[in-house]
């Protein structure tokens, strides 16, 4: 495994979250009330940036590891708004945890040193159902929600069960970077 030494990352985070008020009785805690604030966002992404960019190994596309500038969007929606963003985008009826709308698709981007690299979509009700299904937190589920969605706007796809298993093995590595 290559790794490199990088210099300072900037990341510019558009941050979007609902008013959920109707399941303040599931969210109580401290640590899980950090999903709704864009600063954590912001540190893990820059947390998840920096462990891919400190390593070359990664099958990830080759302009990727020379920038210096990223952007991405997050929002954390209902239901009923991600259902609309899977019906109209995806062809698909019903609600769904995460959507991924990546930007970045071909090498054009070499020469920029900036890289939008979309917008990822959480349905905060979806990850409570999940976390209660997987008996794991609600934060735990919002970051593995949040990496999957974050590997898909850097061009990862799972089209096959193999693919699918290293792209879970490398979204639970990079939640691991983050303790």
């Amino acid at each position: 495994m290559k790794e490199k030494i990088i210099s300072e990352i900037n990341l510019d985070l558009v941050f979007q979250c609902n008013n959920f008020s109707q399941f303040s009785n599931k969210l109580k805690d401290t640590k899980t009330n950090l999903i709704f604030e864009s600063i954590f966002w912001e540190k893990v992404f820059l947390s998840w940036i920096n462990t891919i960019l400190k390593n070359e190994d990664y099958e990830l596309p080759n302009y990727i590891f020379d920038k210096k500038s990223f952007s991405l969007g997050l929002q954390i929606i209902s239901n009923q708004e991600i259902a609309s963003l899977n019906k109209k985008w995806m062809q698909k009826n019903g609600p769904t945890d995460v959507l991924s709308f990546p930007i970045i698709s071909d090498e054009s981007l070499n020469n920029l040193d900036h890289i939008e690299l979309g917008d990822i979509f959480i349905s905060l009700e979806m990850a409570l159902e999940q976390s209660y299904e997987y008996k794991h937190s609600i934060y735990r589920e919002m970051i593995w929600l949040a990496s999957h969605g974050f590997l898909h706007l850097l061009g990862w796809e799972h089209n096959n069960e193999h693919d699918l298993e290293n792209m879970l093995n490398f979204q639970e590595y990079l939640i691991t970077r983050l303790d």
